[in-house]
């Protein structure tokens, strides 16, 4: 089933050539810092019975978030099961998204490699397939070896190359590494970097951000519903430092963050469908829920007035 308006009538601008859309430079460098206020959902990744990417379902699923008035979409992020992804598939469904996103809403693209030069040559990618912002996430194989120094090594050349804004992510439950605060600080500095998609859930922490870049055109982005109202608190005195980039049009009940902590991606997949989602299964070795994990799930939901 197609797409309602507006998203078909986008289709032959989102054909045009990257350099042409936003008024992105064609040239990498510094571009115009943009405004990240606002909720930014974080998309799953469909996969058919066979594990393929199901694109008709992806599809389906932007039809029902174009009525929800959402700042923009995180593509490729923790729960889009970028790990598990090819190339190829990274780079076609970030096409896919931009083809149907309205034009107001901004499209956010995870990029980040294990290696500086993999990192910025996904970037560039990522920008002429359509993305507005990359999300670069933490290389942690070596996590030893990741000092301050050499994030911000890192962080400043994939910054330097990249033709669209770069946000930095921190999620140390997957990466064991949390980009440590003094190179937070110092990379707040590039005019190329917009801020800071942070999921650790150190409130302290993100107040200390806000505080300390106050100066510095750079916004901290919540990474979790689980702090999303403690991150609209530190925003309280200056709204434009703090966005969120993921949640719900209203406040997440208190056991709800729960979800994707104690059940994961395949938890997020099984309700999705409950509220008439697709969410399908997760690509292996990701394995999907036991039929008394569902039903725990199912009581969390109902017990919250959601089922």
């Amino acid at each position: 089933k197609p797409c309602p308006q507006p998203w078909d009538s986008l289709q032959s601008l989102c054909r045009a050539a990257p350099g042409q859309r936003r008024g992105l430079s064609a040239q990498p460098g510094p571009v115009h810092t943009l405004n990240l206020r606002g909720i930014f959902p974080p998309l799953t990744t469909p996969f058919s019975a066979t594990q393929e990417v199901d694109y008709a379902q992806l599809e389906g699923n932007l039809c029902r978030y174009a009525s929800i008035p959402f700042r923009g979409l995180v593509v490729l992020g923790s729960n889009g099961e970028y790990p598990y992804l090819a190339l190829r598939e990274r780079l076609e469904l970030v096409s896919c998204v931009r083809r149907a996103l309205p034009r107001d809403r901004l499209l956010l693209a995870g990029s980040g490699c294990e290696s500086t030069q993999a990192t910025i040559k996904l970037t560039v990618s990522m920008a002429e397939a359509g993305a507005d912002v990359a999300l670069v996430v933490t290389p942690c194989y070596y996590r030893g070896a990741m000092t301050s120094a050499a994030l911000v090594q890192h962080y400043t050349e994939v910054a330097d190359a990249s033709p669209i804004p770069v946000v930095l992510y921190s999620v140390p439950a997957n990466t064991g590494l949390d980009l440590p605060l003094e190179a937070v600080l110092t990379l707040a500095q590039h005019p190329n970097i917009l801020g800071i998609k942070d999921s650790g859930g150190d409130i302290t922490r993100m107040g200390l951000m806000v505080h300390k870049t106050r100066q510095e055109d750079f916004q901290v982005l919540a990474g979790s519903a689980g702090f999303l109202l403690a991150s609209y608190a530190l925003g309280a005195g200056s709204v434009k430092h703090v966005a969120l980039s993921h949640g719900s049009r209203q406040a997440p009940a208190p056991s709800l963050p729960q979800v994707t902590r104690r059940f994961g991606i395949p938890g997020l997949k099984k309700a999705m469908e409950w509220f008439g989602y697709y969410g399908g299964p997760c690509r292996a070795p990701l394995a999907p829920l036991s039929s008394p994990q569902v039903e725990e799930l199912k009581g969390i939901f109902s017990a919250n007035g959601w089922l």
